[in-house]
This record gives structure tokens, sequence and C-alpha cells, in this order.
């Protein structure tokens, strides 16, 4: 990921939660603009109250974040420990006073364990360095993985860069801002005009966010712009507007994922709002379905209750007294219409409401067959047209499962305060329904025994390897599987942004730079010693041409693997990253298939698992998920069309592996975080398994 010019992060284990990290530290070298959006909660909590009181500013330098505890409720003192805590920033920094800002969450109503965090700080600042995964996590609540995300901007004729950091899972119902989020950019612009660029960026992102309708008292979004970049200062203009695009983007997508993560959630759930009477309307219609308890439990459920949705929109034009009428809307839910108070178009289709219903579960409108397995994936998209005007708007949310309720039952009865201000855990297994927890550990020690040692290769698709959090995710599933003794093996393809750009030589090197460089680097960062091989690299990907490539676009397919370099990395404990880029004859290099080097190699190094992560849950007939197919099935769909080409491509390569050795393929939704792991070391997976047969 593109980091901001002259910004270093850092995060560890302070002790103030029993295990995991939760001190985190930003720091410039060289004064920012700050600003922020803050929580409209009057029970502020006391790091809030303290950046409520300077920012805008000019003089930032530092921010120290700490998870665990909220310092929220707590009076003068938890104030005074806010300043306390900057000024040994500061002093630790070698800062002026004044130059650090401070941010917290975690358990409302202690103060802070400040000599703990003190005595940390001279650690955090020897971690430093120009990576955001650290302090990524170290932020963490109650949310399963870290929320990173960046872009670029031409600013001057240079290439800014904004990079940011993120958490969120539960209390989430804003105004103004939500969760914590912070912004770093090396473009120099005031505070003043970044403010302005912030407060906009909130409509269409975090301001369009709701989990469970419960507003943190701990709630901002902090941006810091450096001036690193060396351009003048942004004003009025297409280069500001360019700049105020791409926060709001990076914004939005790490809203989105914020509502992915919503503690217990399964499915991320957009509403998206159109022909309303203003775009204030649409937006609060469109949170308002995202956050009905009743709406997010039909989504968990994977029921199309279109009552659910336009009773929630009624309910609140009712409420605020929007002169629309729900009952001449129009509602969709996964591109499938559930109810249209107008007639079809269709003469064979009936005309009003219309209810969606699998087979088997009574009266079915034609085109509706598999809308409940469409609403099994990993997003969801429900669409409502009030035909009441033009203004439009969208909503994020997340569905309303069993463990949302486990862990928000659990939170403070299983947090044990101590006399310092952190927290113990008490977990023991009593405190849990051990049913549940006896049957999850030995159905994941059960899986974990049978894996050890073996090999699998992971084929990352563009859907993985497009967005900064999936590739973190990711490279943290792939550490795991190394910790329980699996050795993986991974082969990406080129990322969205460098696909099909340029000629076969520019795109090799896209492959082999930047693609394959910065997923070496992500994995050594995870602590996962990693390494990046291509084809030409000791001959390792032989290949000749293609019989269907062409002068203008060559592409080549391997015909021979160095074993033996693979085997010495392998021996090494290092984790092998393949470009496919292949080695010709003639000492020229060629474009080769991803999906044809995955399943190559996992012959070659005899993988027990040849794992394909692809954009979609998986093979797919009529929208129903395919969870097990042998050989002779899939060929035999194959042939019948049933598959997009990419998926068919790749159905063809995973038989070529059975039939030479391979024991399993997996095809599985790379959008879903630790999709891997749930694949391997669960009962039912997530994905559709391939065996010989």
């Amino acid at each position: 990921m593109a980091i901001a010019r002259g910004f270093t992060f850092s995060g560890l284990h302070s002790g103030i939660k029993p295990f995991k990290k939760d001190l985190a530290l930003i720091v410039s070298e060289r004064p920012c603009s700050a600003a922020a959006a803050l929580t409209v909660n009057a029970a502020k909590a006391a790091p809030v109250v303290d950046c409520e009181r300077r920012l805008p500013s000019t003089t930032i330098r530092a921010v120290l974040i700490n998870s665990g505890n909220a310092n929220a409720l707590t009076g003068a003192e938890g104030l005074n420990d806010v300043v306390e805590l900057c000024a040994a920033t500061a002093k630790v920094l070698e800062l002026d006073n004044g130059t650090v800002l401070m941010a917290s969450t975690g358990v409302i109503g202690q103060r802070l364990p400040s000599q703990k965090i003190i005595d940390a700080l001279p650690r955090l600042k020897g971690q430093l360095k120009a990576a955001v995964e650290t302090a990524a996590e170290a932020i963490l609540t109650t949310d399963t993985s870290i929320k990173v995300a960046s872009r670029t901007v031409r600013v001057a004729k240079k290439e800014g860069r904004i990079t940011a950091i993120c958490k969120g899972s539960g209390m989430i119902a804003p105004q103004l801002a939500s969760t914590l989020a912070f912004i770093c950019t090396d473009v120099a612009i005031s505070p003043a005009m970044l403010q302005k660029a912030l407060l906009a960026a909130m409509d269409g992102s975090f301001n369009n966010l709701t989990v469970d309708n419960d507003m943190s008292t701990n709630d901002m979004v902090l941006a810091l712009a450096n001036g690193a970049l060396g351009n003048p200062e942004l004003e009025a203009g297409p280069e500001f507007d360019a700049f105020a695009a791409q926060l709001q983007s990076i914004c939005a997508e790490l809203a989105k994922e914020v509502a992915r993560d919503g503690e217990g959630a399964t499915k991320l759930l957009e509403v998206r709002v159109t022909g309303a009477p203003t775009r204030s309307i649409a937006t609060d219609l469109a949170r308002s379905v995202a956050g009905s308890t009743l709406v997010k439990a039909a989504i968990f459920g994977a029921d199309p209750n279109w009552g659910r949705i336009l009773s929630t929109v009624g309910a609140r034009c009712g409420s605020q007294k929007y002169a629309i009428d729900p009952s001449a809307s129009k509602v969709i839910v996964q591109g499938i219409c559930v109810y249209d108070s107008k007639p079809m178009f269709d003469p064979r289709s009936p005309p009003g409401p219309m209810i969606a219903n699998d087979a088997n579960e009574g009266p079915s409108v034609p085109g509706h067959k598999g809308l409940r397995a469409r609403m099994r994936e990993p997003e969801v998209l429900i669409e409502v047209d009030l035909r009441s005007g033009t203004e439009s708007s969208v909503g994020w949310g997340c569905d309303l499962s069993y463990d949302y309720v486990k862990i928000n039952a659990d939170y403070t009865s299983l947090l044990v305060p101590t006399a310092d201000g952190s927290v113990a855990k008490d977990d023991r297994l009593t405190n849990y329904s051990p049913k549940f927890k006896v049957n999850l550990v030995t159905e994941a020690l059960t899986y974990i025994s049978r894996f050890a040692d073996k090999r699998v290769v992971l084929k990352l698709g563009r859907q993985a390897m497009g967005k900064d959090s999936l590739r973190a995710s990711i490279a943290h599933d792939v550490s795991l599987l190394r910790a329980v003794g699996m050795v993986p093996i991974i082969v990406h393809g080129e990322s969205p942004e460098g696909s099909s750009k340029g000629d076969n030589r520019s795109r090799e090197m896209v492959l082999n730079g930047q693609t394959n460089t910065e997923l070496v680097t992500l994995l050594n960062r995870s602590g996962t010693q990693a390494i990046g091989l291509s084809g030409m690299d000791a001959s390792f990907l032989k290949s000749k041409l293609a019989k269907d490539s062409s002068v203008d676009a060559p592409r080549g397919e391997v015909t021979s693997i160095n074993t033996e370099l693979l085997e010495l990395f392998l021996q090494r404990n290092y984790v092998p990253v393949v470009s496919p880029v292949g080695f010709l004859d003639d000492g020229t290099t060629v474009p080769l298939e991803p999906d044809q080097v995955a399943s190559e190699l996992a012959i070659a190094a005899k993988a027990t698992k040849l794992v394909y992560l692809v954009g979609v849950p998986g093979f797919t007939e009529d929208d129903v998920l395919l969870n097990q197919l042998t050989t002779t099935v899939l060929a035999a769909k194959i042939a019948a069309n049933t598959f997009k080409p990419n998926l068919a491509r790749k159905g063809r390569f995973a038989i070529a592996a059975l039939e030479r050795g391979v024991e399993r393929v997996h095809v599985i939704d790379s959008r879903t975080p630790h999709s891997i792991i749930a694949e391997f070391f669960t009962e039912q997976g997530i994905g559709s398994l391939v065996t010989l047969g």
C-alpha cells in the first residue's frame, strides 16, 4: 500500500489488555495540519474533549492511541491523564509540548493505567517504521481484522499519498463521525481546507454507516497532512476537488470495512435508496433500513422479507413527516425485484407485490430461484426506489447474528478491572457455552492435526489483490497456516490497478516488481518469511508459447518447474510468492496464465491442497453454491457451460491437478476476511470443494 511520506507507525502490547497489542503511535517527521470529525455524544471521552479544544491545528506531530480502556466518563482525572500522557509522549519523541494528540477505545468508566503506557513509550518509539500493520492491530477492540486503506492523488504534477487505519465493530451509529480512523497524507493543505474536505468526506462514508444504532463516546476521524510532497498548499480548485474525492473514497472503503466487520456479522449489508425528495432524506432512510433490527435479523437468515424493509421506511417517514408513500415503492434484493407497486411489463407476471421464494417453499415468481442462496453471499444489496423524487443515497450495515448478543453480553462481564486501570479477562470455559467451545476447539484441532506438514498452493485472484484490508487478512491467514505446521506456496496474478495495462514487458514489470514485492513485504511484516520468485529465477518456470498465443500479445504455458529451487526455499521455511512469468528457451520471458501456474506448482510440490481465491462464493448453479463436486461432475458442468469462462478455466486446471496427485481443490470467496481459515478448519467450510471421482 502507498504510505504517506514522512509518517511512521508502531504498535505493541503495553499491559492495558491481558495479551493483545493495545498501544499505537503515529509520528510525522514535520508539523502537520490537523483536522477532525468528532462524536456528538454528550458523554465525550477525555481524548475527544482534548482534541475538540485543540483542533484544527498546524503543529501536530504525533498521535498516541490506546485500546482496551476508553477513558470515558472519568471526569477531570481522565482529562489530566490525557495531558500527562501527551506530554510524556512528546518528551520521549523529543518534540515540543502540545504537538501530540491522543485517542482511546475500550471499556468505559475506568482511568487509564498511565504508568504502564509511559513505561511502554520508549519501546513504541523504537519500533516506528513506515508500515501501518502493527498500529492498525493495536487499536482494535472487538474487531476481527485490521482495517487499512490507501490512495494516491495527482497534485502539482506529483503523486500525493493518503494512508489510513481504522477500527470499529460495535457502538456504531454516526453523526459527524464513527469509530476511530486516522488518515495521514503528505499533501500540503491548510487546516481549514483539510477540515472542509474531511467533513465533506463524512457524507457517503462514515455518516452512512450503522452497526447497532449505539453511538460511542470516543468516535473520532482524525486527518493529518504534513506537506512532505512539497506542493503549494491546496486551495479551492480542481486539485483540491481531486484530493477531497480521494479522501471521501478512502473513508467510504473504511466505513464498509467497519460494517463488514460488525460485531458478530456474517454479511455486509448495503442499502441504496433512490427516488427521494432530498439527499438527506435518502440517507436517513437508507441508514434506517440498514440499522433495523428486524431487517438485520432477516438478512442473517437469508430471508428476502420486503415487508420489514417497507415497514422500516414507513415508520421513519411517519415519525419525520416525510411526504412519501412506502406502498408506492419498488424493492430489489440482490438484483431481484421482490416488491413492486406497479404492474410488471411482462403480461405473464402478476401485478402488485411479489414475494420471492425458493423451490419447495410455495409459489415462486419467475426469476426468483436461488434468491436465498444469493442472500447467503458475504455482501447483500437492498435497493429501494421511493418514486417520490430524484435524490439518492446509500447506507451500510451488517446482519444481526447470535454472536452479536454473545459478544456484547460478555464484553464487560468477562473483563475484570484492575487497580491500575488495565483490564484482565475472566475467560474461563464456564463463562461460555461449554458445548459450543468444546465443539469449536475439537473441530479446529482435528483439522490442524490432519494438515500438519501438508503443502497448500494459494492462487490469489484480482479481488484478493485489489484491497489493502483483504491482502492484510490473507497475509494473517498465511501466518496462521504456518503456525499450525502447514506449508503455503502463493501464486498471484495482476492487481486490478495493473491488469492488462501496457505491453507484455510492462505487465511483467508490474508482476515481478510492484505486485510481487508488495505481497512479500506484507507477509514479512506479518511475521512470515517470504521470498519472491518468477520464471526467470534459475529458470524456475520453463515455458513455451501457447498455441493460441499471438504476436501482439504473446502468452506462455508452463512446461517444467525447477523443483530443486522450490524445495530449497521450502526446507528453509520460506513462503514462496510466485509471479506468473515464464522463461522461454530463447532466454526471453512471457506472461503465464496464473491459474495454470498454480495447478502445475501444486502438482510439482506434491501439495495436498490447491486453493483458488476468487471474487464469487465458488462454483454456483442457478445461484446455488455447489459445496462439493467430483471431477466427473465438474467436467460435465463445464461442458454444459454452467459456469462463466473464468470459473470454467479454474475448473479445468483443478481437474488436471486432481488427476495428477493433488488431493483437494478449494474455490473460495476472497471477499470474506479469513475465508481460508473458515474453509480449512471448519466442517462445513464456505466455498466449493472438488475431489477426484
